[in-house]
C-alpha cells in the first residue's frame, strides 16, 4: 500500500508542479490520503492517472481548490 501512495503523491506533484512534501501536506489536509487509504483495494487497480483524477475530485469535495 505504501508504494501505491507514495507514487499517487508524486504524481499528484508531477501534475500541480508541486514539491512532494507540499503535495502531501495538500492530499493530507483536504483528505485524499485518507481516500487512497480506505479505497485502496479499488483505486489499486487502476492507473496512477485516474488515481489523480479522483483524488482532485475528493479534495474539490472537502475545500480544497487545485483542479
Amino acid at each position: 500500500m505504501i508504494p501505491y501512495i507514495n507514487a499517487c503523491i508524486r504524481a499528484f506533484a508531477k501534475r500541480f508542479s508541486l514539491s512532494v512534501r507540499s503535495a502531501f501536506e495538500y492530499l493530507y489536509r483536504f483528505k485524499g490520503i485518507s481516500f487512497l487509504v480506505e479505497f485502496y483495494d479499488v483505486m489499486h487497480l487502476s492507473s496512477i492517472d485516474d488515481a489523480v483524477d479522483d483524488l482532485i475530485v475528493c479534495c474539490l469535495n472537502n475545500g480544497g481548490t487545485l483542479k
